[in-house]
């Protein structure tokens, strides 16, 4: 699994504002790329509880929209 690049972090940070902003985009969707940059991001990191806890807890998230929608 790989780090995510900058590109990758900087497109969901834009569809996470143009949600906010205009209501565009799914939740669940957004929350599961967010999960996915997390646990990214915490494998690349094996030595970083916190990068772990903060993975999982993103994870959870996306899994509780995920059956909502």
């Amino acid at each position: 699994m790989s780090r995510p690049t900058i590109s990758e972090v900087s497109a969901l940070l834009a569809d996470l504002a143009d949600l906010r902003t205009r209501g565009s985009g799914s939740r669940a969707e957004l929350m599961n790329r967010k999960a996915d940059l997390l646990e990214r991001i915490a494998a690349a990191r094996p030595d970083d509880a916190e990068a772990a806890e903060v993975a999982a807890a993103a994870r959870a998230r996306a899994d509780e929209l995920t059956a909502q929608d």
